[in-house]
Order: C-alpha cells, then structure tokens, then sequence
C-alpha cells in the first residue's frame, strides 16, 4: 500500500512538473521567428491584394487575403514582441528597433489602427467593389508603413 501511495505521488509530481515545463515561455529566439513569420504571411497575403486591385481582379481571393491579414491581426501578434526579444536572430537578425520596446502607448496607438484597418479590409473585401477595396488597402497599408516607420530598421 505505501509503495502504491508512493508511486501515485511521484506520478503526480511527475506530471505537474512536466505541466509546469511545457508552460515555460518560449525562447526569445523562438518569439522572433514567429514574428517574423507572421509578417512574412501579412506580406503575401497584402501581395496577393495588391496584385488583384491593380491587375485582374478575383474577389474570392481578396476576400481569402483579407480575412488572413484580419485573423492574424486579431491573433495577439503583440505577445511576440514579449521582454528578452529585443535583440537577437529568428530566421534572420530581428529588425525591430530598441524604441519599439521603450514606447507601449505609441506602440498601443500603432497596433490599434492596424487591428481596426485589417477589420475594415476584410469587411469592404466582402463587397467586392474594387474601388473601396483599394481604397481601404491603402488605408491598411499606411498603418504598416507608420509602424515601419517608427520602429524597423531600415534593411
């Protein structure tokens, strides 16, 4: 009986260990790939829009691209930005500046219009009226370059 009880404590112990490891925050190099992977992904899909609203226009596609850039905005994209990660190589060396982790309530302003121009865009997508499509892409796009603007370093 005592070898038994012994068992399911170490078990148990075991087993919250593990929960515990398995809940450990994910390396600073490990945040910066998938940063840099969620913008490579914003990228095509912004590629893939622009590509439509000034060549052949395809409405199922835009609509495919916009709802990935809304999704990915609304993902929690900010979480990958986490302490540690200032500095240091994902796929590649990081590019976001120092200030970017220095400034949380211009970083709050940039992230919002981001989050509410990616919305719109997957709303006015729906409509498939190429001229507001490319309006609010443009829209869209600017939120992109301001926070390029403030914050990444130029390649």
């Amino acid at each position: 009986m005592k070898q038994c009880i012994s068992v399911i404590v170490g078990a148990s112990l075991l087993l919250g260990a593990s929960g515990a490891f398995a809940q450990q925050a994910p390396k600073p190099e490990q945040l910066i790939k998938w940063r840099q992977s969620v913008y490579q992904v914003l990228a095509w899909n912004s590629g893939r829009i622009k590509a439509n609203v000034d060549g052949q226009f395809n409405k199922d596609e835009v609509i495919r691209a916009a709802n990935a850039i809304a999704g990915l905005a609304n993902s929690g994209i900010g979480g990958l930005f986490a302490a540690g990660s200032e500095t240091g190589k994902g796929w590649k060396e990081t590019a976001t500046k120092p200030d970017f982790f220095k400034n949380p309530q211009r970083v709050a302003e940039l992230a919002g219009n981001f989050n509410r121009e990616a919305n719109e865009l997957a709303k006015v997508a729906g409509s498939g009226d190429v001229a507001a499509i490319k309006a609010q892409f443009g829209k869209y796009s600017q939120t992109c370059k301001a926070c390029h603007d403030d914050f990444k370093s130029k390649d």
